[in-house]
């Protein structure tokens, strides 16, 4: 079945910067659709940066210019670069994937990031 499994989170202080990675199994993760999300206390889930299949990206704006997606399909891994942290980013931060075409949703167990001094 397939698994993603986030890693990478912690406690960083405003301005810092840490390297979320979420690695795939049980799927050809080059024909999937990626995307980071994350959800602090009482908010709702959004996104925060996906990445297509083919490589394109989009971002929330809260986080443009500070936060990079990329993938690497040769190890089955899509990662989130997060710079200039803020108080604000802190959340628990989830991993989604989707084949191209498909309905079904996959998700990671999360991985929490506090920004704090």
């Amino acid at each position: 079945q397939v698994q993603l499994v986030e890693s990478g989170g912690g406690l960083v202080q405003p301005g810092g910067s840490l390297r979320l990675s979420c690695g795939a199994s049980a799927m050809l993760f080059s024909i999937y659709n990626m995307g980071w999300y994350r959800q602090a206390p009482g908010k709702q889930r959004e996104l925060v940066a996906a990445i297509t299949s083919g490589g394109s990206t989009n971002y929330a704006d809260s986080v443009k210019g500070r936060f990079t997606i990329s993938r690497d399909n040769a190890k089955n891994t899509v990662y989130l670069q997060m710079n200039s942290l803020k108080p604000e980013d802190t959340a628990v931060y989830y991993c989604k994937g989707r084949v191209v075409g498909g309905r079904d949703d996959y998700w990671g167990q999360g991985t929490q990031v506090t920004v704090s001094s």
